[in-house]
């Protein structure tokens, strides 16, 4: 027998805020299991009602997530002792996945060589060149 479904799982299940496998084993428990459906459309109408608790208020708008430029500083190890555990907590034990991403994409960011950075940059430039004026072209 399938472990029970608590409501706060589904709560985090809607949030897409569980964890890759636990996300798959809910839908698929979803799939197969109607009074589950039921007790998920029952969290979407509160939801769509306006009714909400502390805790989903918390996770939807990612109260505890640092924000990405903390999330930078700390891969360069440039903030205080007690921020650097804190977000090394928040993505190492808690696992938030939209934290995680943030960190990936920062540190892939910083992988990448200065010549691909210039090649980007001049892309841009160039892709933008007929619709940037210049400060004469302006007065």
């Amino acid at each position: 027998m399938a472990k029970e479904i608590t409501e706060s799982e589904l709560e985090a299940y809607l949030d897409e805020a569980l964890a890759p496998e636990d996300m798959a084993g809910v839908e698929n428990e979803l799939r197969e299991n109607r009074e589950l459906v039921s007790r998920l459309a029952v969290i979407n109408r509160r939801r769509d009602a306006g009714i909400h608790s502390l805790g989903e208020i918390w996770r939807r708008h990612r109260i505890s997530c640092p924000t990405r430029e903390h999330l930078g500083s700390y891969l360069l190890g440039a903030l205080d002792e007690a921020h650097m555990e804190y977000i090394a907590f928040h993505i190492e034990k808690v696992g938030c996945r939209y934290c995680i991403a943030n960190v990936e994409d920062l540190r892939r960011r910083q992988a990448e060589s200065s010549e691909t950075t210039t090649t980007r940059r001049r892309k841009y430039f160039e892709s933008s060149a007929g619709y940037l004026k210049s400060d004469r072209e302006r007065e």
